[in-house]
């Protein structure tokens, strides 16, 4: 497993994306946003209004987003099993962890 923390803009996303081949968990610590997931990224047909103590799971192989809809950044962590990315790994801004896993996939 692995534990990531994340902070996401007012107004900004995660990013449409899917791990084809790993279970992610997701709890909002602060500020609340929207999580939308689905098979297809043209179908995401779930979509939850989430805010702090709210905890979710991905299932491999969903494609999802989280979009931060409140007036605060949202604070989370999420947990990946098995890992998703490499020991110490740091992204300091979303450009450059788009960036990263555009050459994943």
């Amino acid at each position: 497993m692995q534990l990531t923390l994340m902070s996401i803009d007012v107004g900004e996303d995660i990013g449409l994306e899917v791990h084809p081949h790993l279970d992610q968990f997701i709890r909002i610590e602060e500020g609340q946003g929207l999580v939308q997931m689905g098979k297809s990224r043209d179908f995401l047909d779930y979509r939850r209004r989430v805010h702090a103590d709210y905890a979710f799971i991905i299932p491999a192989g969903m494609w999802h987003n989280l979009t931060n809809t409140g007036d605060r950044p949202i604070k989370l962590y999420s947990i990946y099993a098995p890992p998703e990315h490499p020991r110490g790994t740091v992204h300091e801004t979303r450009a450059i962890a788009q960036a990263s896993e555009t050459n994943m996939y």
